[in-house]
């Protein structure tokens, strides 16, 4: 008998550079080709879901909403300190990723190209998308406003909506020179200056839109390494990708091009988050790093004896870092380990 389709073959990939942080997942699932589809099911109640696997985080105004594991969400409302898990999540696949557009209304990816929507800052959710008959999750999501939001995730999967994810259409992406046809894996979307949107890539690739996800061109950053996340520096606009092995790069043209910059780890990059004048990364050797100068330089602000798989800064400028093992305590950054 088939068993839940968690993670598949495909990202196998992605999973092997993260193996510290992932190997709980099993890897028991058909390709994709003629693929049995896997029946949707509710994620369970778990007395501990603040210690299962968290993926990524954001903010619903003060509220903190994270995902991981098995369809695991989980909210805090005092900056991370304590946590409930939410009442109802249609779906027990992993989630990769989360974004919020106010304090209310916010969207979850995941495996099984699954999409999941809250308008009640993340107590309850309801199923917008699945395609379990494909082996082809969703990595990444942003929303710029109610209506119009953008994922993206294996094989150049890349959908957008314009009535706030109850129908999704999919785009076509440039092919990526010595390319036959668009298959890079999409990590990381994240929005620049005006309706600048950017989609971090494997193969340092980035892909950039200058009128808000309509066309898109493609740009290398002269890296070889999967760039797992990207931001955008407050208020200069400065882009900043990163992702396999500790590879950080930067940009001051609108990804025209890329300088690589010198960070103190070697450990992937997983997180990365901007807030005025300030840079945060986080990176699976356990490091939490800063830049106060654009990206120029980082140090290392805190350091967690587990791999980190996400991060995020709360409405107190305090880091909650998040791993295999789930919250690690806030911290303010030079004061100390979480």
């Amino acid at each position: 008998m088939q068993g839940r389709m968690d993670v598949s073959k495909p990202v196998k990939w992605w999973l092997s550079s993260m193996m510290m942080v992932l190997c709980a997942l099993s890897t028991n699932h058909a390709d994709a080709q003629g693929m049995t589809p896997v029946p949707v099911q509710a994620a369970l109640p778990d007395a501990h879901a603040e210690r299962s696997m968290i993926l990524a985080a954001a903010l619903a105004g003060e509220r903190v909403v994270a995902v991981g594991a098995r369809g695991n969400v989980i909210l805090s409302d005092d900056g991370g300190q304590h946590w409930r898990q939410a009442r109802e999540v249609p779906v027990d696949f992993t989630l990769t990723a989360v974004s919020f557009v106010d304090d209310k209304e916010g969207w979850a990816v995941g495996h099984g190209g699954v999409v999941i929507h809250t308008v009640d800052g993340g107590q309850t959710w309801q199923l917008q998308r699945s395609a379990t008959d494909v082996d082809q999750p969703l990595f990444t999501v942003y929303f710029r406003d109610r209506l119009h939001g953008w994922a993206a995730g294996l094989w150049s999967l890349l959908v957008q909506t314009e009535d706030g994810g109850k129908t999704w259409t999919s785009l076509r992406l440039p092919v990526a020179p010595g390319s036959k046809r668009s298959d890079l894996n999409l990590l990381h979307l994240f929005a620049g200056q005006g309706d600048a949107l950017y989609l971090a890539a494997e193969q340092g690739m980035v892909f950039r839109s200058h009128d808000g996800g309509q066309h898109w061109d493609l740009k290398s950053t002269g890296s070889k390494a999967s760039l797992w996340s990207g931001t955008v520096a407050q208020p200069s606009g400065v882009l900043i990708v990163a992702g396999l092995g500790g590879k950080l790069l930067r940009s001051t043209d609108e990804g025209a091009s890329w300088q690589a910059m010198a960070i103190p780890t070697t450990g992937s990059i997983t997180a990365l988050q901007a807030t005025p004048g300030l840079l945060t990364a986080s990176s699976l050797e356990g490091k939490l790093l800063q830049s106060r100068d654009e990206g120029m330089t980082w140090k290392v602000v805190a350091a967690a004896p587990q791999a980190l798989t996400a991060l995020l800064v709360n409405r107190l400028g305090q880091v909650l870092m998040f791993s295999k093992e789930g919250v690690l305590k806030a911290v303010e950054p030079g004061k100390g380990k979480p």
